[in-house]
């Protein structure tokens, strides 16, 4: 996911997760609903943010869980940021992303 993410493929990105998968802040509201809403939201993002790009710093899996510490750049200019991704799965589908930052 995150490949695709970085090559700003919201298709193949959401082609990843379960229809109604979304994407959300830490137990908290849903900023992507369902897989079109998250495609549409991507793309927003990578248009706005055409050099975007998140690296993974480590990564942890347990069960149907995975759980990524990752730096993030806007753009080549900006200040990157910190964020921790757990990705909670349904067999080999992503249901929900949420973003602790």
């Amino acid at each position: 996911m995150i490949a695709h993410y970085n090559a700003q493929d919201a298709d193949a990105y959401v082609a990843l997760m379960t229809d109604d998968a979304c994407e959300a802040g830490y137990r908290g509201a849903v900023v992507r609903e369902g897989k079109e809403g998250t495609r549409e939201g991507l793309k927003k993002m990578f248009a706005e943010f055409p050099e975007n790009r998140a690296e993974v710093i480590k990564g942890y899996e347990l069960g149907e869980y995975v759980v990524l510490h990752e730096k993030v750049w806007r753009s080549a200019a900006s200040e990157p940021f910190e964020v921790m991704s757990v990705y909670s799965f349904e067999g080999d589908k992503c249901s929900r992303v949420e973003f602790i930052r």
